[in-house]
């Protein structure tokens, strides 16, 4: 547990990726095959469920810190991280242990979940008696399903190429899908590639997803329009559906198995030859036609699926790629070859949708073109080199995405809430308001789009402007002006404005602008259509 923390402390420490990377592969290459594995399986972003709930955890912190809960509470306001709280305020360690990282996940961590309070009270302070400082901080974030650290899975691949001598393709590729963090997976992980095949128990395994950059200069710049493929960029959930040995899987980006969730797909994965991956969008389809992403949402929200909903909102799998065929791995044969075998393996008149290609050569008339985006339910374009591989992330040169300039609306900061980690200290989360018959309604939240000089510059307005205060949220003098900018909208019932906006954040600071000149409710309900 101790060198795991190390690692934790090293990688939040530095923002320097071959600093990440090397202290990724010290610790991969040294540690038990046990602890390597549970490391590995925390690195990439799979982390357990919360076990506690937060109250009785900071309970039992502040009881076993001495301290009352009040000066708990102030304490944990001003560092800002729960699980550092805590490691702040206990008293130093009795007895210092060096107990592997897979002990502690496997005989304290997991078995929370089946006793009784009394049992996790009493595990939980005999660990925290045990651990120093680091470890009991790590150990925190893992109890608290809070475990996050500076690394993407990238990195994480890299130094586990290095560790093994496998390609970092390969290893991104054995680590997909469903798999225990084990002994037996982890020498599986680092076992030397047959032939570059696809590994022995990946029966159910999606590919790792090729992802395109945005276009954020002239797209001329590119190259020639035709150069490049170019379809348009649909508002899905991008999947991979695979047919094996009889069997349909569905698979998200985010590696969830979503077959249960769309009976349609499942129902077209019996129609595909065996040994068959396609990549592509699943998208709410009716009459030929996507239907708002508003009405996907309703079916994602349900546990069960009625005959009523699989009637008003049914869906396609819009096919952009096929990644295997009888079993063979196409990612290295050209696009255009690869969208031909799409084509051709199609089943008519079934939930499978070609994405169309559009024919044009002059990226004049794709300007203009792309002006319809919204009107066609897309989001702009995705331009995709021809002859290029499938390959393994967000590699720049291949894929690129051309989107259309986002919604962007005047909106009055009227709340602010501190932030957390780094930014504890500081009034970083944001709510913004439009105006509604003469007064201000709150109508979207936003976290991301100013510097570092700008934040600050938002902090001290907040501090010297707050005129009313509800817990950590401060209500303050409605002067600043905000363009936030967002990718779609609808209404909604259940916010204050009527109107839900996906993805806002901060596109610049409108210091031109007064209070009174942002945005009515009335001009973002125009938005909607």
């Amino acid at each position: 547990m101790r060198a795991f923390a190390q690692l934790y402390a090293a990688l939040d420490e530095t923002t320097k990726t071959n600093e990440k990377v090397a202290a990724l592969t010290r610790y991969l290459s040294a540690a038990p095959a046990a602890d390597a594995a549970w490391a590995m399986h925390f690195l990439i972003g799979r982390r357990p469920k919360r076990l506690l709930e937060s109250r009785k955890l900071a309970q039992w912190a502040w009881e076993e810190a001495g301290v009352p809960e009040w000066l708990f509470a102030e304490c944990g306001n001003a560092v800002g991280d729960f699980a550092e709280t805590i490691a702040l305020l206990l008293p130093p360690a009795a007895l210092s242990t060096s107990l592997p990282l897979h002990y502690w996940i496997e005989e304290r961590l997991l078995p929370l979940a089946a006793a009784g309070d009394e049992t996790r009270r009493g595990w939980l302070v005999e660990a925290w008696r045990e651990m120093d400082q680091g470890q009991r901080f790590a150990w925190n974030k893992l109890i608290t399903g809070e475990f996050r650290v500076g690394v993407s899975q990238s990195l994480v691949v890299r130094a586990l190429a290095a560790v093994s001598g496998v390609a970092a393709e390969i290893v991104a590729h054995r680590l997909m899908g469903q798999w225990q963090p084990t002994p037996e997976f982890w020498e599986r992980l680092l076992a030397p590639a047959a032939g570059g095949a696809a590994p022995e128990d990946a029966l159910g395994r999606p590919y790792p997803f090729c992802l395109a950059f945005p276009v954020e200069g002239k797209v001329e710049d590119l190259g020639g329009a035709g150069e490049f493929q170019i379809e348009w960029k649909w508002d899905g959930i991008r999947a991979q559906l695979i047919r094996r040995q009889g069997r349909t899987f569905l698979w998200s980006r985010g590696e969830e198995l979503m077959t249960d969730r769309f009976p349609e797909l499942a129902a077209l994965g019996a129609l595909l030859p065996e040994g068959t991956t396609i990549d592509g969008e699943v998208l709410p389809w009716k009459d030929g036609a996507p239907l708002p992403f508003a009405q996907m949402q309703r079916r994602i929200g349900r546990k069960t699926l009625g005959s009523r909903i699989l009637a008003e909102v049914p869906v396609a799998l819009m096919a952009f790629d096929l990644l295997e065929h009888g079993g063979a791995d196409l990612r290295q044969q050209p696009l255009e070859w690869r969208r031909a075998q799409l084509e051709a393996l199609a089943p008519p008149s079934s939930a499978l949708v070609l994405s169309p290609v559009v024919a044009e050569s002059s990226w004049e008339n794709l300007r203009h073109l792309r002006q319809e985006s919204r009107a066609r339910k897309v989001e702009g374009f995705m331009l995709k080199r021809r002859g290029s591989p499938y390959r393994v992330g967000r590699r720049r040169g291949d894929w690129w995405k051309w989107k259309i300039e986002p919604y962007s609306v005047d909106a009055v900061l009227i709340y602010a809430q501190a932030g957390s980690g780094r930014r504890a200290s500081l009034f970083t989360d944001y709510t913004f308001g439009i105006w509604d018959q003469g007064k201000l309604t709150p109508f979207a939240k936003a976290y991301s789009g100013l510097s570092d000089e700008e934040i600050r510059e938002v902090d001290a307005f907040v501090r010297r402007n707050t005129v009313e205060q509800f817990g950590p949220v401060h209500a303050v003098r409605p002067e600043l002006v905000f363009e936030l900018a967002f990718e779609g909208i609808q209404r909604s019932p259940r916010h204050r404005s009527g109107i839900a906006v996906r993805f806002p954040r901060m596109a610049r600071w409108r210091r031109d602008k007064k209070p009174e000149d942002a945005d009515t409710i009335e001009t973002v309900r125009a938005l909607v259509g």
